[in-house]
């Protein structure tokens, strides 16, 4: 992997680093204060007896817990007055293994299946998501959001990409697929469970509504395919006569769901379906005219109308705030928000495949998201890395100077009454 160049270190919000920036100095005013303090003290009561003999040692031991822990803060970020002592200035020198460390750590004490898992469960999403779509200004803002979102993406497919994705996805992929066992298998199960009495009956009302409103059409149409030598008088009696028997038949089978008529539809197609899966003849005629579909130049226009008019009517209706589509959606997310507050068995199922997921995508990916952290430490500027750890964590860190000056006065006097006690 070739080594990419140092980046500066992106501030989100120059007002809170300057914010850190003056409560740093503060805090480092108050510790060298504090040294300054210790050494006027020192100073002012050396070689003095009695009580200042203590104060004279408290001073000295704040001194050097003061210098001694000022070095050792100092030494994190910089080199001590600018003097390169080893074992110094650590965080610009070793910032890179300091970030394969952090790694490290995130990946073993929190990407852990265990601590995921709980943590989620434990976060009651579902419970939270149904409370939160019980809203209606939420559930009307997640329909507005999708509707606008899709209709969006619904404009970006142009007629083009249509035609493509049905000659290079669909029809290639029609022509591999044999299409007689499928309609076989179709039309007999279609028949089996007497699924196209439906059809039929819908087939017949609408012929049988056809014919009785539109004789002179049916009539007409035969009187243009009567014998020329016919009297005309017997051709309107002819025609006429078949207008009534055409309507009384198909009502008589409309009727009778057990019209030989039927029967024979019926028959011919569990025969049609049969032929289908175990006739060579008849499985070969079907993909002849599968392969004759599927060239015919009218397939990929007649994909494109259908896509348009489904188009158009998804968008119209999704960008109606009050179309059907945005009031479906309401209707499902209000239901799914009531199942969710009233069913706790499916609030637990829905916690636990979150809790799969998070722990799936950690399993799959957790490596790549922890050393996300080393690979932008190691881009960072090492001086200024340091600075700005320093920011954030310098302030806490001067507490150490200043309790080292404390507790190193405190120590002082203590040794020194030892001493006075042993001699």
């Amino acid at each position: 992997m070739p080594t990419l160049p140092p980046m500066s270190i992106i501030t989100p919000d120059p007002g809170a680093d300057e914010e850190r920036r003056r409560g740093l100095r503060r805090m480092r005013t108050v510790a060298v204060s504090l040294l300054v303090f210790a050494a006027i003290v020192y100073a002012a009561t050396l070689d003095r007896d009695g009580a200042w003999g203590f104060v004279n040692a408290g001073a000295e031991a704040s001194m050097v817990g003061a210098i001694a822990d000022w070095f050792a803060v100092t030494a994190l970020f910089k080199h001590p007055l600018g003097i390169p002592i080893p074992h110094t200035a650590l965080i610009p020198k070793r910032k890179d293994e300091l970030g394969k460390s952090l790694e490290e750590f995130v990946g073993e004490n929190f990407l852990q299946e265990d601590i995921i898992r709980e943590r989620v469960v434990a976060a009651a999403i579902s419970q939270r998501v149904g409370d939160w779509l019980s809203d209606p200004a939420n559930a009307r803002r997640v329909v507005d959001e999708v509707s606008e979102v899709a209709a969006i993406a619904l404009g970006k497919i142009r007629d083009e990409h249509i035609a493509d994705l049905v000659t290079e996805a669909f029809v290639p992929r029609f022509r591999e697929e044999p299409i007689a066992p499928l309609l076989g298998t179709l039309l007999t199960e279609l028949v089996s469970d007497d699924l196209h009495h439906g059809v039929v009956d819908l087939a017949l009302e609408e012929l049988h509504r056809w014919l009785v409103h539109n004789g002179d059409t049916f009539i007409d149409v035969l009187a243009e395919r009567a014998p020329w030598w016919a009297p005309p008088r017997l051709n309107e009696a002819v025609t006429q006569r078949l207008h009534l028997e055409a309507i009384r038949w198909v009502a008589d089978i409309r009727d009778n769901p057990d019209h030989h008529a039927r029967e024979a539809l019926d028959s011919m197609l569990r025969q049609l379906a049969h032929d289908l899966l175990t006739d060579a003849a008849t499985q070969d005629r079907a993909e002849r005219f599968k392969d004759r579909l599927l060239d015919h130049p009218q397939v990929v226009t007649t994909a494109i109308s259908l896509w348009k008019a489904m188009r158009s009517a998804l968008l119209s209706s999704m960008r109606d705030r009050e179309g059907a589509v945005r009031k479906r959606l309401l209707v499902e997310l209000k239901a799914f928000a009531d199942l969710i507050a009233s069913d706790a068995a499916l609030r637990s199922k829905l916690d636990k495949a979150a809790a799969d997921v998070a722990v799936f995508t950690v399993s799959r990916y957790g490596a790549e998201l922890t050393a996300v952290i080393t690979h932008t430490i190691e881009r960072w500027d090492g001086k200024e890395a340091a600075r700005k750890i320093e920011l954030h964590v310098g302030r806490d860190l001067q507490f150490i100077r200043i309790n080292g000056t404390i507790v190193g006065g405190l120590v002082g006097v203590l040794i020194h009454t030892i001493s006075l006690v042993v001699h």
